[in-house]
């Protein structure tokens, strides 16, 4: 099999753009109905903070991990060999793992 084992997972690491708009604009309206005092509003203000706070990390810790990603794949789809994996690996525990 050639490519797509994962059907590009480590190309899509910044795919959660489009939906971080629609839930930055949710955020602002719960805002402004939390200034306007409805009951439960701050709430779920909060919430959806947070749920922008876990996909910023989200992302950064999947554009850290693209590389292995890629080479998972890669390896998986027969286009590149375990010791390519196993270099990825390693990169990628030198560059983020203390």
């Amino acid at each position: 099999m050639s490519g797509g084992s994962y059907n590009y997972l480590y190309s899509h690491v910044k795919g959660l753009e489009a939906q971080r708009e629609d839930i930055e604009a949710m955020r602002d309206r719960l805002q402004g109905l939390e200034a306007e005092r409805i009951p439960g509003a701050a709430f779920a203000a909060r919430q959806t903070r947070m749920v922008l706070n876990h996909l910023k990390l989200a992302e950064e810790h999947a554009q850290r991990l693209a590389e292995v990603w890629q080479a998972v794949e890669w390896v998986d789809s027969g286009n590149w060999h375990e010791a390519d994996l196993g270099q990825a690996l390693e990169d990628y525990k030198e560059r983020w793992c203390p």
